[in-house]
């Protein structure tokens, strides 16, 4: 059965500060590789006050030091805000500490909104807009010495730091089928051109010296408990966070509330019910069918699962459950083989 693996926001609930995130993130992260998680990925964001993740490579070194096998990666970073030179060189360190471990996601949109991007890259549309040509560029650096070559990323030249592409879109799923590298697609959050995006990358794939064949990963959302009741009061915080963020006004995890309809309107529910479809919400039992409808009908090669949970104990206990799903989905596939 396909892996699965996580993205992590370090989210800083109510209440809290940076430096428990980074705890939570510590701990999240040893529980997943002992639950056999694949990756554990962090995401940049910016001027986010619920978000910890944005010195993303530093969070991934924290990470790393704290587990063994697991491998930990960028999901993503943001290409647009930096120098094409300057990631090669974190994530060329990063491959030298912890050799065989790394992974760079990249992805093209700043993370943030449009006034920090400025901040981040004063050039903001012409970074967007060379994004294909940084990406070779970053290719180029983790390449061989080429004879003449005057620049060259030390740590990072000449290894093998395997490099995904993010999308929510149709640009990234053609720029990655075209250089022949692994996608990943935030359906956890953008879920309208799912299949569309799939179709794409799929039918115009180019193997690659990196990857022979499509490997699609597919963001989702989880948040399970022991009863669907405690579970959908669970989610009540990211979807406030993401009706938040929505108006313009990005703030802290909020704690679950049982009254979300003294919160929200209905067109901010709407919106976050449709933004957020993808999210496995409920009891194992629950959850299971839905998500093996999911993987029937997308044909992922890997699942990329995120959960904005409040209480970090309940955070634990709900990737614990997830990791137990993915176990059951495995055992028919094992009966059948040992059959056969």
């Amino acid at each position: 059965m396909i892996p699965f693996s996580i993205l992590d926001l370090a989210p800083i609930p109510e209440g809290s500060d940076a430096s428990r995130a980074f705890a939570n993130t510590r701990d999240l992260a040893q529980h997943a590789e002992g639950w056999g998680y694949n990756r554990y990925w962090l995401a940049e964001h910016h001027n986010m006050p619920g978000i910890g993740s944005s010195a993303t490579s530093v969070l991934m070194a924290h990470v790393a030091g704290a587990t063994k096998t697991i491998r930990v990666g960028s999901g993503g970073v943001m290409l647009p805000n930096h120098a094409p030179l300057v990631i090669a060189e974190q994530f060329g360190t990063l491959e030298s500490l912890f050799p065989g471990r790394i992974d760079l996601g990249l992805g093209r949109a700043p993370g943030t909104d449009m006034l920090t991007a400025r901040a981040l890259r004063r050039d903001l549309e012409t970074n967007a807009n060379q994004f294909p040509q940084d990406v070779l560029e970053l290719q180029a650096l983790f390449a061989k010495p080429q004879e003449g070559q005057r620049v060259h990323a030390v740590p990072g030249e000449g290894l093998e730091v395997p490099i995904w592409l993010l999308g929510s879109s149709l640009f990234s799923a053609q720029l990655a089928a075209m250089l022949g590298l692994p996608f990943a697609f935030a359906s956890h959050f953008a879920p309208e051109m799912l299949h569309q995006a799939l179709e794409v990358y799929r039918s115009r794939f180019e193997p690659s010296d990196q990857l022979d064949r499509p490997h699609a990963m597919l963001g989702i959302g989880a948040v399970l408990a022991e009863t669907d009741a405690e579970a959908r009061l669970l989610f009540t915080s990211q979807q406030q966070q993401f009706a938040n963020l929505r108006m313009g006004m990005p703030g802290k995890l909020p704690p679950p509330r049982e009254d979300m309809d003294a919160f929200w309107t209905p067109q901010a529910r709407q919106l976050v019910e449709t933004t957020l479809r993808y999210s496995f919400v409920g009891a194992p039992e629950t959850v299971l069918p839905r998500l093996r409808t999911f993987l029937e009908e997308t044909q992922a090669d890997e699942l990329m699962i995120t959960g904005q949970i409040f209480d970090h104990a309940a955070r634990l206990r709900s990737f614990e459950m997830m990791a137990g799903l993915r176990d059951r989905l495995r055992a028919p596939a094992a009966a059948e083989a040992a059959s056969g």
